[in-house]
């Protein structure tokens, strides 16, 4: 069954714009200047029960306005969605008691007071039993490690403490979604990491759907079986992370360091960066076969180190927007030409 699905899904903003120059103000009373902004496109995709799906897109690309739609707070300007089965627009409360949500920037614990309260407030406002309040936040605490903190005031946690408490915040009312937008934007290495795996067991432990933004590669490859990809308001890839990936591999990048300095161009091929011992290579292995690239390279001379690393997923996801970018410029340019 699917727990989301998007059909059309467009977002349309009107805005006043501000005009300049001498009696910019009467004029902006008189005949204000509005322009429309189309945020979301015509989107169209499914997530189905259990998936933990990426949203992925540069900023400005429709994600938040999308992830606005599919729970309620904005209403679509055309097509429209289901989540669970429900409509988000008109059954937002109703909504509201299966699904969750964490944004990175914004917080749903109350800041001065310690979370223990934040949990009991939201306890209240999902109509949450006492007896099995008590039970869900003791069961949240021990698997989030939040013992120490629940009687600290919130803004006396560090962010990655907060963050723990914000998901834990979230499953109060065991939500069977949980949408979460850049939840570890800001966080050190190790807070994020520490996400990821609370991320992975609520999906493999309590089989809970995750839409997951961010703008992390770690995000995306520990957690994430499938990756949506908006630009300009249009999804342009939804494919798996294994099919994405694979992309990568087409493209290797080999770094070498010789004992001496030792001439280092290839036929065809040039180093991206160089030194009189030292060089590295991005190898395209439908143009050039990557044995023949290192056998190559080992027989100019003394070598002292040689590695072979897959192109970074993030190259990949940028070349993405590039490729749409620049489609959407000749489409511009053809159109003015015409």
């Amino acid at each position: 069954m699917a727990a989301i699905v998007a059909e059309n899904l467009s977002k349309r903003f009107i805005l006043r714009v501000r005009p300049q120059g001498r009696f910019a103000a009467l004029r902006a009373l008189v005949r204000p200047e509005r322009r429309i902004v189309d945020a979301v496109k015509g989107v169209n995709f499914s997530v189905d029960e259990g998936e933990v799906v990426a949203f992925l897109g540069p900023n400005g690309a429709g994600k938040s306005t999308t992830i606005k739609m599919l729970t309620g707070i904005l209403t679509p300007s055309g097509g429209g969605a289901r989540v669970l089965g429900l409509d988000p627009a008109r059954e937002r409360k109703r909504l509201a008691w299966s699904i969750g949500s964490v944004f990175g920037q914004k917080s749903q614990l109350w800041f001065h007071l310690p979370p223990a309260d934040s949990f009991r407030l939201l306890g209240a406002v999902y109509e949450v039993e006492p007896k099995l309040l008590r039970e869900r936040t003791g069961a949240l605490v021990e698997r989030f490690g939040l013992a120490e903190l629940m009687d600290v005031p919130v803004r006396k946690l560090s962010l990655g403490q907060r963050i723990r408490c914000e998901i834990a915040a979230s499953l109060i009312h065991a939500p069977r979604v949980l949408f979460l937008d850049e939840p570890t934007i800001g966080l050190d290495v190790v807070a994020r990491k520490e996400i990821r795996r609370l991320i992975e067991e609520l999906n493999k432990r309590d089989g809970v759907t995750v839409f997951l933004t961010s703008h992390d590669m770690g995000d995306i490859e520990k957690v994430c079986k499938r990756a949506v990809i908006i630009h300009h308001g249009e999804v342009v890839v939804d494919e798996s992370m294994k099919t994405l990936k694979h992309r990568a591999l087409s493209r290797k990048h080999v770094g070498v360091r010789y004992a001496r300095p030792t001439s280092m161009d290839l036929p065809g091929l040039s180093p991206l960066k160089r030194t009189e011992q030292s060089a590295r290579y991005e190898v395209d292995t439908n143009r050039h076969a990557l044995r023949d690239v290192v056998r190559a390279l080992a027989e100019r001379g003394e070598l002292v180190d040689i590695t072979v690393e897959d192109e970074p997923l993030e190259n990949v996801i940028e070349q993405i927007y590039a490729a749409r970018s620049g489609a959407e410029a000749a489409a511009v340019t053809r159109g003015g030409s015409a």
